[in-house]
């Protein structure tokens, strides 16, 4: 990288990015700029006809809307989407992974099944919307009176909802709804799990099971144990027991294959894509080595790269079912009189990005370059190693719960503008991708990725730097969303189907 306030990011790009403010008349890579150039944004190398290309990252992120001249400032009042694709180059090779890095394991639980937990936590979890108030009480009572007498569990996690009647049945909506739940019941970070109905929701307590595999599991109706104080003090008997067992849990030591982590981005800028999402794609490279497995979602931000991701597909099959999610998106942005382009935020735009194209081009990069060896559903149960995408929309909670739904016992988020998030069970670790953020939010990031736009580091360095956190953090270490306590209110299953 350079020191210089600027940064061209291949070799085919026709504009620079700015690491920095840059004045008007500042010469950028032998052209005057024309514009004054705030951190993020994109800054003309060559004049660009109408109706031309703007190429970052090697690739087309949309057409000009005017006539460009060299050293303007190119964003959304010259500069539009339009669904271009340039031909994938060849794949680079993955961040190289030592006998050192594939040997490394992590202090972990190692539950009953032989699947390896990150956190030892209890869940308390909504059938319906109509429990929620019960299940945050039966938690809070439960942290309260329970928790001090047990070392060794985390805490009591409500898992609660807006959903589970005044809906379907059967379709996709209930599905989606229970194939979520089913996998936050079966959670390995759960050692054991009260799941809370009403009693004559549509989503039944039936539909779960009694038994969970790897950890106790039990249910109850509030209507049955006789109204909510009833059910509270019931759930905190049947907790009591659930606690007796879990708390009895201790770390050991265990591979980093057994890791499997949520990849997000959220509140995105002009750095994301140069300093964060290229840093973690690292750490999910040197995962995916050690026989681990990293989880990239997001379809509706990974729209106009998803060919390069194609493209890294192991077989046709596993191409095809990317290709069919991406059309499935297509149709349905366009049921509801949308765009895909209508994607990035205004917070997105004003930290210089411009349109889908250009942000899914950053996006894919939390991906790194390792092979894509499977393509799953949303909240299906993940089993394939390596790197893996989940169709979820682009809403960070939405997506982070079908990711911890489907089994990722960690999630790294980058951000740009600022998003604060946790994910319990899972513990969330917050990158920045530029140093601004993080001096003024570092009570919320734990790792400033913006010393990689400043050349004081490279994408490899603080690529390891991810990864070395992602162990701690899976042997004990506290995220700093998890000290400030986020995590019980960002349980968000995507809403599919009819409200009836």
């Amino acid at each position: 990288m350079t020191k210089d306030p600027w940064i061209i990011l291949s070799a085919g790009d026709n504009v620079a990015v700015a690491t920095a403010t840059i004045p008007s008349g500042t010469t950028v890579a032998g052209v005057q700029t024309r514009d004054k150039i705030d951190p993020g944004h994109k800054i003309a190398l060559a004049d660009i006809p109408l109706g031309q290309p703007v190429v970052k990252y090697g690739q087309a992120i949309g057409r000009t809307t005017a006539d460009v001249k060299a050293g303007d400032h190119i964003h959304s009042h010259n500069l539009h989407f339009e669904n271009d694709r340039l031909a994938a180059t060849a794949n680079s090779a993955p961040e190289e992974a030592s006998a050192a890095d594939r040997a490394r394991s992590f202090m972990g639980y190692r539950r009953a099944d032989g699947r390896s937990a990150t956190r030892n936590y209890i869940g308390i979890i909504a059938s319906v919307n109509c429990s929620t108030t019960v299940c945050r009480a039966i938690a809070e009572a439960a942290n309260r009176t329970i928790l001090p007498h047990f070392d060794g569990i985390d805490g009591f996690v409500p898992i609660v909802h807006d959903q589970g009647c005044g809906m379907s049945s059967t379709g996709d909506g209930m599905a989606v709804l229970h194939r979520t739940l089913a996998g936050y019941t079966r959670h390995v970070n759960f050692g054991g799990v009260l799941m809370i109905g009403l009693g004559c929701e549509v989503n039944q307590l039936t539909l779960y099971g009694q038994s969970g595999a790897g950890n106790s599991k039990r249910h109850f109706n509030i209507q049955d144990a006789g109204g909510s104080r009833r059910a509270v003090e019931r759930a905190m008997g049947m907790l009591g027991e659930i606690a007796q067992d879990v708390g009895k849990e201790k770390r050991v030591p265990l591979p980093i294959s057994d890791i499997i982590i949520g990849l997000q981005c959220g509140g995105s800028d002009g750095f994301s894509g140069i300093t964060a999402n290229p840093a973690l794609g690292v750490a999910a490279d040197l995962l995916a080595a050690a026989g681990g497995t990293a989880i990239l979602s997001e379809t509706s931000e990974i729209y106009g790269a998803e060919h390069l991701l194609r493209s890294r597909a192991v077989n046709e099959d596993v191409a095809r079912k990317l290709d069919d999610k991406i059309a499935w998106w297509e149709k349905y942005v366009a049921l509801h009189g949308a765009s895909l382009d209508n994607n990035p935020s205004p917070g997105n735009k004003r930290g210089g990005l411009t349109t889908i194209l250009e942000k899914s081009l950053g996006a894919v990069a939390k991906g790194g370059r390792s092979p894509l060896t499977a393509v799953y559903g949303y909240a299906e149960r993940v089993s394939a190693p390596g790197l893996v995408f989940m169709d979820t929309p682009g809403y960070d909670p939405v997506s982070a719960t079908g990711q911890v739904a489907g089994g990722a016992n960690m999630i790294a988020f980058t951000t740009g503008r600022g998003s604060c998030f946790g994910c319990r069970p899972a513990p969330s670790i917050k990158l920045s991708s530029n140093s601004a953020l993080y001096a003024s939010m570092e009570e919320d990031m734990d790792i400033d990725c913006g010393t990689i736009a400043t050349g004081d580091a490279t994408i490899s360095a603080k690529g390891r730097e991810i990864f070395d956190l992602i162990i701690d953090t899976a042997s004990g270490k506290k995220t700093k969303s998890e000290e400030f306590g986020y995590g019980d209110n960002e349980f968000v299953p995507w809403h599919l189907g009819a409200t009836l």
